[in-house]
């Protein structure tokens, strides 16, 4: 594989180029992580600081329910086997949500200490235990007694991991079929390195699979073995499949060399694989946290100008403030109310983007849309252009209604059970979210899939 590659700096005003040629040089901005790495003091002071809280607020906020003043006293104690025992009990991908969960907003946005002083730093608090566990590859928990039942489930990304676990812990029999190479799903594969490595949601999958659940990677549903003949084979069947690539733009000059989909992106960059010259000038279409791995991705890579465009305001951005600031700080820009409306390049590759000035409008249902403001055209200079504007539903491919599965917009249609229209298959994670309901948060999917195997596990108990 050729992993040359030119990385562009600013010095002094004037751009430098420095040839990069191996997959280690190419990775290296990639592999510092945004976290602040805590002493065996820190931990110590910070978690002295909770006052353990009755009825502890932290626990409603975590939509997990991790007992965090229970998983602090025991760090206090010296006792993390039993803190990290009590965060992935709840929390089947603690180690990733103590990285990518938006923390501020949930747990310590909830502390009673952030009125006097400042919340516990709770996430890296978590962080902490579980790497203790991680680095010694302690296993926390084990099969439950065999109930001769079985289940398979499809896709193991978080929900589907989150399900499994629960599962094996109640003594079912449960098989993984999984597209990809890798256990771990987005986790995996869709989020930068410098905030969540993949050896974390890897280390992750391997605590399921050593409760003897078996894995079927590089497994594709329709090509390898049918919906049908899963609903035929096994007890119950859940549905935890995730989302598909980005949707097109559908303006002229996409298919110009130079236009990425932000997930194959991010995907290629975390597994080390070379992306090209990215130019001095990236534009990133979207404004979610896609959106702002995949700028802040190519700022690491050591592209000079990185610009982020979206059709709305700040205010109406879908991406944490965590990862907004973290961008503001990696100097990302921004340009708001702008949509392309044309991709202009020479000789096959991407030269600019033409951009439309956007307002907003009311659309009749009590929300506002994007209107094309005539005349307001504008030409950005451009090298490589990234598209991040959310990703399609996998639930058509997959022909559902061939096993009496409904869908609505492409979402699966769940119960709060999660059950489906079919009584043996049950369904968590993303394929079930809903815009406006649920966020499509990774805790939020380990939660699901915690559920759904209890709810499961209620079925096969009949």
């Amino acid at each position: 594989m050729n992993f040359a590659k030119q990385l562009l700096s600013v010095i002094g005003g004037v751009t430098t180029v420095k040839i990069a040629t191996t997959a280690d040089e190419i990775l290296e901005p990639l592999k510092k992580t945004v976290y602040q790495e805590l002493s065996d003091f820190d931990v110590l002071q910070e978690a002295n600081r909770c006052l353990f809280c009755y009825d502890a607020p932290c626990i409603k906020a975590c939509p997990t329910h991790i007992d965090v003043p229970s998983f602090i006293r025991k760090i206090t104690t010296g006792n993390m086997t039993g803190s990290a025992r009590v965060i992935f009990d709840a929390n089947p991908m603690g180690a990733s949500c103590a990285r990518v969960c938006p923390t501020e907003e949930l747990c310590e946005g909830a502390c009673v200490l952030s009125e006097e002083s400042h919340s516990i730093r709770i996430g890296d608090l978590q962080r902490y235990a579980t790497d203790w566990v991680r680095e010694r590859d302690i296993s926390l928990f084990v099969a439950g007694p065999s109930t001769g039942k079985t289940v398979a489930i499809v896709g193991a990304g978080p929900a589907g991991l989150s399900t499994a676990r629960d599962l094996a812990r109640y003594g079912h029999k449960v098989t993984l079929f999984e597209l990809r190479e890798q256990l771990g799903g987005l986790n995996t594969y869709g989020i930068v390195p410098f905030r969540l490595p993949a050896e974390i949601p890897l280390w992750e999958a391997a605590q399921v699979t050593h409760l003897g659940v078996n894995a079927n990677t590089g497994s594709k549903i329709g090509v390898d073995i049918s919906l049908q003949a899963l609903v035929d084979s096994y007890d119950a069947v859940v549905l935890a499949f995730g989302m598909g690539s980005v949707p097109r733009l559908n303006i002229p000059g996409e298919d110009l060399h130079g236009v990425w989909d932000a997930i194959d992106f991010v995907d290629k960059v975390k597994r080390g694989e070379d992306v090209g010259i990215l130019g001095e000038r990236v534009g990133v279409i979207g404004a979610g946290n896609t959106a702002i791995d995949a700028a802040t991705c190519s700022r690491r890579l050591g592209v000079p100008h990185v610009t982020l465009y979206y059709r709305r305001g700040e205010q109406h951005m879908s991406a944490y403030k965590f990862e907004y600031e973290f961008a503001k700080q990696e100097r990302v820009e921004y340009r708001w109310y702008s949509t392309p409306k044309r991709i202009l390049g020479e000789g096959g590759r991407v030269t600019g983007v033409e951009f439309v000035k956007t307002r907003l409008d009311s659309d009749g249902m009590g929300g506002m849309r994007p209107i094309a403001m005539e005349g307001s055209e504008y030409i950005e200079p451009m090298d490589t252009v990234i598209r991040a504007i959310g990703q399609s539903k996998l639930s058509a491919m997959l022909q559902l209604d061939s096993i009496g599965v409904a869908t609505r917009a492409g979402v699966v249609v769940v119960d709060d059970q999660f059950r489906t229209s079919n009584e043996k298959v049950f369904a968590a994670g993303d394929c079930t979210f809903t815009k406006g309901q649920a966020e499509a948060m990774v805790v939020e999917a380990a939660q699901q899939g915690k559920l759904a195997a209890a709810s499961i596990h209620e079925y096969l108990s009949l």
